[in-house]
């Protein structure tokens, strides 16, 4: 096992791997204050989180990931690796985040939501591109964020969503694939995650 690095308050369940060695010179795995790993979860080596990180069961966090502080990982989501996330953020339950992909501040993922980094798999050789979700952003469950994508900070994606394109900052993504138009009043205000 990687080695541990934790702040005041952290906790790690019995049955949650965290410093899973995935290569001979792996760094370790840093949980800040108040933290908290639940059974199940698997936080590989070089993973490092801020304070008040939170995994629901089931978790798997892979290598080279970052993530700030009050960031809520739900259950059996996959972090994919090499993946960075701001401060004060919720990803809930089933989402999936592949490598090269980078969440901002204060953003939610709903529950199953998908985000893909490649345009051709196993079709074409392609260099991984995984999304960029600016700050502010809420995306819908089951919404998918296609490679390369960047959805614009204060965007919120409705539920169902592909987002083919990138979304403009402060606008309304909803449909297959995806149309764009104005914040109605009852989205506009920014998230309240923090």
């Amino acid at each position: 096992m990687a080695e541990l690095v934790t702040g005041d308050g952290t906790d790690v369940d019995e049955g949650a791997t965290v410093g899973y060695e995935y290569a001979t010179d792996c760094g370790p795995t840093v949980l800040g204050d108040d933290s908290t790993v639940r059974h199940g979860s698997i936080l590989y080596g070089d993973v490092r989180a801020g304070d008040e990180f939170v995994t629901g069961h089931g978790v798997l966090v892979r290598e080279e990931s970052t993530f700030g502080d009050d960031v809520v990982v739900g259950t059996d989501t996959v972090i994919d690796g090499r993946v960075d996330v701001g401060s004060h953020v919720s990803i809930q339950t089933g989402v999936y985040v592949p490598p090269e992909s980078t969440i901002g501040d204060n953003v939610f993922l709903g529950p199953r939501a998908v985000l893909t980094n490649d345009a051709y798999p196993v079709r074409q050789e392609e260099t991984l591109d995984g999304p960029t979700i600016e700050d502010g952003v809420s995306i819908g469950a089951n919404a998918t964020i296609l490679p390369g994508v960047t959805v614009g900070a204060g965007s919120f994606v409705a539920a169902g969503a592909v987002v083919d394109r990138d979304v403009p900052p402060d606008t309304l993504a909803m449909g297959v694939p995806a149309e764009f138009g104005p914040l109605p009043g009852v989205l506009e205000g920014g998230n309240q995650i923090a």
